[in-house]
């Protein structure tokens, strides 16, 4: 079973490859399922003075779906598409967010966490919003967060949960029972996380999430899928053989993969 949840493509202004590129790159590789998960339209900033190709603009969102639904068609007998979204969590916009999501068939909504009021913190332009902050206060707004994401219910699954070390942060105060906390709360939940690789090229050299936050949630019996996160291409499943071998190391042997937004365990 390959599959891979988590890929951008050229529509959200980061990213390079069309759609059907990823898709014939899909093929190309032998992946079972393709998820594309483009990202949500921005909501809290305006796009024409906000930091430039953050994702892919409002009126793109239906063509993006419109074109998800048919290279699922054209395609179907060589790869199974899943047309998703990686559906950004904004406190304060969670009707604008439920809008978005109920109103097209996707088949999966990743909760991921980006955005701290108006400071991305996993965009590498904007490290200078961590200056005068203590890296702990950071961490736990993060986690905060990611908690209130999972108690809307409008996500399938909790995208790279522990981005926030994404550019090597780390507080000086033991922060275990705060990643166990905010796993508790997807579990009773009841989301999936993703394990996604895109952290090895990171300046964390880490996949998201660790392997101590992993091994947690496997204890606890979330569920687990895996992403590469590709913004290119040839990128598309990248470091997913490794993620794999993590998780039989510890023990897992089914992925989450989804349908309808309806989960289902697949052995892999």
């Amino acid at each position: 079973m390959l599959i891979d949840y988590h890929t951008h493509h050229v529509r959200c202004g980061h990213a390079s490859g069309t759609l059907e590129e990823y898709v014939l790159r899909g093929i190309e590789i032998g992946l079972t399922q393709l998820g594309l998960s483009d990202h949500m339209p921005l909501l809290h900033v305006d796009p024409a003075t906000y930091y430039p190709g953050m994702a892919m603009p409002m009126e793109e969102l239906p063509r993006y779906v419109e074109e998800c639904l048919r290279l699922k068609e054209k395609y179907k007998s060589e790869i199974d598409i899943r047309v998703g979204l990686e559906g950004d969590y904004i406190e304060g916009y969670e009707r604008q967010i439920e809008d978005i999501i109920t109103k097209y068939p996707f088949d999966y909504v990743i909760g991921s966490v980006h955005f701290l009021g108006e400071w991305d913190i996993s965009d590498s332009r904007q490290l200078a919003g961590w200056e005068g902050k203590r890296v702990i206060d950071v961490f736990r707004q993060y986690y905060d967060a990611v908690q209130k994401a999972a108690r809307t219910g409008f996500y399938d699954y909790i995208g790279h949960i522990d981005v926030i070390k994404r550019f090597g942060h780390k507080p000086e105060e033991e922060i275990a029972e705060l990643e166990r906390e905010t796993l508790d709360v997807v579990r009773s939940c009841d989301l999936a996380i993703e394990l996604n690789a895109s952290g090895l090229s990171k300046p964390c050299e880490e996949m998201f999430p660790s392997h101590r936050m992993l091994e947690y949630a496997h204890r606890i019996g979330i569920p687990i899928t895996i992403g590469s996160d590709a913004h290119q291409p040839e990128r598309l499943s990248e470091n997913l053989d490794r993620a794999a071998a993590l998780l039989k190391e510890i023990g897992v042997t089914e992925l989450a993969t989804f349908s309808g937004r309806k989960r289902f365990m697949t052995a892999f």
